[in-house]
């Protein structure tokens, strides 16, 4: 996927009246299973895309108030030794960076427009045990969110697509 879909899914969800206004939105309306479609950080005024062009993974809000979520760069390197315990340091390096994955529960603030992750476990293990709040945004079938304090220095803004 382009990272100009989003863009394109907006412009459409605009024109065609096919979506609600953000102040309409509730707990409800981000259940279920979202697929990525960009992920930019910025740090010291530069931006990146960490997970690729074209992030892969999944991020799934239960409607107990669980969530999960994975995120991953398209070609991370196999490991030679077909062992994930015996990368190398450049094999471990590569996934380190170029993947997260956390779990908890979530709780939508509407009035805020805003989603609190209380994170039970991460593979970043700086995050295990800690509350994000996210400000988000949900327009068509794009779900959008400020993460503040992004896991790899900075803030970044991460877009993901409902998944059909």
């Amino acid at each position: 996927m382009s990272k100009c879909i989003p863009i394109a899914v907006i412009a459409c969800a605009l024109a065609s009246g096919a979506w609600t206004s953000a102040s309409a939105q509730t707990a409800k309306d981000v259940v279920g299973a979202w697929i990525p479609v960009a992920n930019v950080a910025e740090q010291n005024g530069v931006k990146s895309e960490p997970y690729g062009a074209n992030p892969r993974g999944i991020l799934v809000f239960a409607a107990d108030g669980h969530y999960s979520l994975i995120l991953s760069r398209p070609g991370l390197p196999k490991f030679a030794s077909n062992s994930r315990t015996k990368g190398t340091a450049d094999e471990n390096k590569a996934v380190v960076e170029g993947s997260i994955g956390h779990y908890g529960r979530y709780v939508v603030d509407e009035a805020s427009k805003s989603i609190l992750f209380k994170i039970d476990g991460s593979t970043y293990p700086n995050f295990d045990g800690t509350e994000q709040k996210r400000a988000f945004t949900i327009v068509g079938d794009v779900l959008t969110y400020s993460v503040p304090g992004f896991s790899g220095g900075g803030t970044a803004t991460a877009s993901w697509k409902r998944a059909n």
